[in-house]
């Protein structure tokens, strides 16, 4: 896994593209995936809809998303997720999917404490809920990305990615869509617009969900991995553990790195920072749950596959390096519609062709740069090296993510979103100068 331009190379009849789909480590991902992306928003996005409704100002939301920094710190435990055993359950299940279903546990009672505490009354206890969300899927993300690269060679890595992507987004709609779905649903006729107990429901369902990845993980095999040296001791132990996978990509890439690092923290920063504000966005624009959830199930979902498999087909054909370019334009382009549709104002017309754009440059931008980070890692390391990059490329933009409410406050929506936008520019120079990185 040591060169990401290496899928590049490869060049693959567009029968043999398409085949790879059907594979059992393809569609494997897509279960997997869905279990990867159902918690992000509702600790996130789909909470914010939440918090608005129940009138929770915009600044306290944007500093609550601060919550998702959990996935921007990951790399900190993934050394002892990638070798530390779990009693009985690892010598039960194996390294990795011992580890998955420890995080999928955390993950569904976390949702469980979401649904039973309304933010109007205890927004303390529903943040404490979230971090347990939080933490549960950073590790099940540890854990879930090292599974995939081990599960299949380089040259396939863009496929699973695709897939793993089609199945995170399809849950990430579930999880907006589907809630805002659910909790219209469960609403009393003429009893308000926030009703605590119609999203109580939807979170409970949200949480039974998760029993999908539950499954999955109890059904499938433990990929192969190389033996573990065995330590002498702790300090062997740490060594081998927390230093070797940063000095092994250091030593590859020397000061090249640095330029790797610098792409990983910015590739995806419109898109993050924008995405706190856009459920709000919703609520203040007038849009009912019932109109989100409906353009974002139906468009939002058709808009995803086509996005994640043209990714991922354009990857193995193109190059991932021509698709991150692609995906980079993309994603800092759809912002510009947010920026149009509120000058729009209530267009439910409007609202569709946004969603779907947004929708469709997310999936082809995410598609090829899991490709990508799958390809800077290298196998032994997989676990860690991987969480370093996922940590990097959330660090910074939801960190700047957090100070979103404040400026919509201060600036309104449009120029928001509009600068979101312009947060893309230094990422296209960035793509270009990686493209020409090679390892020792």
């Amino acid at each position: 896994m040591s060169d990401p331009s290496a899928a590049s190379r490869v060049r693959l009849s567009w029968r043999e593209s398409w085949r790879i789909y059907r594979s059992a480590p393809a569609l494997r991902m897509l279960a997997l995936g869905f279990s990867a992306g159902l918690p992000l928003l509702l600790v996130l996005g789909t909470l914010s809809f939440r918090l608005r409704e129940a009138g929770i100002d915009r600044a306290t939301i944007g500093f609550l998303s601060w919550v998702g920094l959990a996935y921007g710190f990951k790399w900190a435990w993934a050394p002892l997720v990638d070798r530390l055993p779990l009693p009985w359950l690892t010598r039960a299940m194996g390294r990795r999917r011992s580890w998955l279903m420890l995080s999928q546990s955390a993950i569904m009672l976390g949702l469980i404490g979401m649904a039973l505490n309304d933010p109007k009354e205890a927004l303390g206890a529903v943040v404490v809920w979230a971090v347990v969300v939080a933490f549960g899927s950073a590790t099940q993300d540890i854990a879930l990305d090292a599974y995939r690269i081990e599960s299949a060679a380089v040259e396939h890595q863009a496929a699973l990615a695709a897939t793993y992507q089609t199945g995170y987004r399809l849950a990430m709609i579930w999880a907006g869509a589907g809630v805002l779905w659910l909790a219209a649903r469960a609403e009393v006729a003429d009893a308000g617009n926030y009703q605590p107990q119609a999203w109580q429901t939807a979170y409970l369902v949200m949480a039974a969900s998760m029993l999908l990845g539950w499954l999955t993980v109890w059904l499938s095999p433990e990929p192969p991995q190389p033996p573990l040296s065995p330590a002498r001791n702790l300090r062997e132990w740490l060594r081998g553990a927390m230093v070797d996978p940063f000095a092994e990509f250091i030593g590859r890439y020397r000061w090249q790195a640095l330029l790797i690092l610098a792409l990983i923290a910015v590739y995806r920063i419109s898109d993050v920072v924008m995405g706190i504000m856009a459920n709000p966005f919703y609520v203040d624009m007038g849009y009912t749950k019932d109109e989100v959830a409906a353009v974002t199930k139906v468009f939002g979902v058709l808009m995803t596959l086509l996005g994640a498999f043209i990714g991922g087909v354009l990857s193995l054909r193109l190059g991932v390096m021509r698709i991150l370019m692609l995906g980079a334009i993309l994603s800092a382009g759809s912002n510009l519609l947010f920026a149009w549709l509120g000058g729009v104002g209530h267009n439910l017309t409007a609202l569709v062709w946004v969603i779907s754009a947004d929708n469709l440059a997310s999936g082809i931008a995410s598609a090829a740069f899991i490709a990508y980070l799958s390809g800077l890692t290298q196998v032994q390391y997989s676990a860690t090296q991987y969480a370093l990059f996922s940590s990097m490329m959330l660090l910074m933009p939801k960190w700047l993510a957090g100070f979103s409410g404040v400026f919509v406050d201060a600036y309104g929506y449009a120029t928001f979103f509009t600068c979101t936008a312009l947060l893309g520019l230094p990422v296209l120079l960035l793509v270009g100068l990686a493209s020409r990185v090679h390892p020792r």
